[in-house]
């Protein structure tokens, strides 16, 4: 049942991703093929190096950014994301697939704000288990 989850929040996060890459001109995908399952195949690898750093190096960056977080009311978390972002394209230069965000101020910024909204919106899809 575990690796289900992981696969499911692979999955949401390569969709989120992929709204991003379409919505900002900023944010691409390079070094995949023209076909299908080199896209969806690209977007799991982007999408997993995604949720690595999300997982691993996104609480240590909230916990010591937490003065400024206060001070912004929350709105230096939006910077926060838009790190996660720019930490994400720069991971991926190292598998075969590039993702591209081209400036930090708009791009990774204005896609981290895409990512947010289109990740809340699919887990209200996701039903998640009632625990005891």
């Amino acid at each position: 049942m575990r690796s289900v989850r992981i696969l499911l929040a692979i999955l949401l996060n390569a969709l989120a991703l992929a709204a991003a890459a379409v919505l900002v001109p900023g944010i691409r995908l390079e070094g995949w093929g023209p076909g299908l399952i080199d896209t969806v195949l690209a977007y799991g690898i982007v999408g997993a190096v995604f949720g690595v750093v999300n997982v691993v190096i996104k609480p240590i960056v909230t916990t010591l950014s937490l003065p400024i977080t206060c001070l912004t009311l929350g709105l230096f978390a939006i910077v926060i994301n838009g790190l996660m972002l720019m930490l994400t394209a720069w991971l991926t230069t190292f598998t075969p697939v590039a993702f591209v965000v081209e400036s930090f101020f708009w791009d990774a910024v204005l896609g981290a704000i895409v990512v947010a909204v289109v990740s809340a919106l699919l887990n209200q899809f996701v039903v998640s288990p009632q625990r005891a």
